[in-house]
């Protein structure tokens, strides 16, 4: 029971850093003179915002099924299910920030406030560092994680594909915040307008893909050695748990 109390800890560690990120970015967006509709409806639809807040809610909920059932049985599949599919964005969103983008602020940050720019960092550090090192942490050393089967790989990936799809349509459909352009993409990489077109988006795409089934093969390889280790020393099996 007590590792559900590291789970909601992180979880309201996780929406602070939500709130400090809206909290700058409503900021900004005041000072571009931007309305606050499309800062929220933008700042929700970023994947690092919606992984997170999705992870939040997969925390508690497996903190709650916890505390209600204290034990040594294996967790649930939908849970496990649920896990897996939020480690891994998490985790991919945590290793390009730290490899690729820590150190290159916006433009905008320019003209943060110290008090912003406290917030701002508050925020990065949170979402791509104290998370990705919690759901690690969560991935080895949790108690009465499940194994899950191969076939759960499309479920992993399913919620990537799932965001990148509502991304590039509604991207062509909302004009940039401050109206420069006529579309709206969160991420540069993945705007067609750019000088690759839709062949350089559909790389990079292919590429994430790439990377969300690599993390999820490891997620998966993980869960399940774990999942025969704890039998071998006693713990009851999952019902299921490991067919291929």
């Amino acid at each position: 029971m007590y590792w559900s109390w590291f789970r909601i800890v992180a979880a309201i560690t996780g929406f602070s850093g939500v709130v400090a990120g809206f909290i700058v970015n409503v900021d900004r967006a005041a000072r571009q003179g931007q309305g606050l509709g499309d800062v929220l409806a933008n700042y929700f639809s970023l994947f690092t915002i919606a992984s997170t807040l999705l992870g939040m809610v997969t925390l508690l909920i497996a903190a709650s099924w916890g505390m209600r059932h204290p034990g040594t049985g294996r967790e649930p599949l939908g849970i496990a299910l649920a896990l897996a599919a939020v480690t891994g964005p998490v985790l991919l969103l945590g290793l390009v920030y730290n490899v690729l983008l820590r150190g290159l602020p916006a433009p905008v940050a320019l003209g943060d406030s110290v008090g912003i720019a406290m917030l701002d960092t508050y925020a990065a550090e949170v979402l791509h560092v104290v998370l990705p090192i919690y759901f690690i942490r969560d991935l080895v050393l949790a108690p009465r994680r499940r194994g899950l089967p191969w076939w759960s790989l499309a479920v992993l990936v399913g919620y990537p594909l799932s965001w990148t799809t509502y991304t590039m349509i509604r991207g062509e459909r909302v004009a940039s915040p401050d109206g420069t352009t006529a579309w709206w993409y969160p991420y540069p990489f993945l705007d067609p307008h750019g000088a690759g077109g839709y062949s350089s988006a559909l790389i990079y795409i292919s590429a994430i893909l790439a990377g969300f089934l690599a993390i999820g093969s490891a997620i998966i390889v993980i869960g399940r050695y774990r999942e025969r280790r704890a039998t071998r020393h006693g713990a009851p099996a999952a019902r299921g748990a490991l067919p291929i």
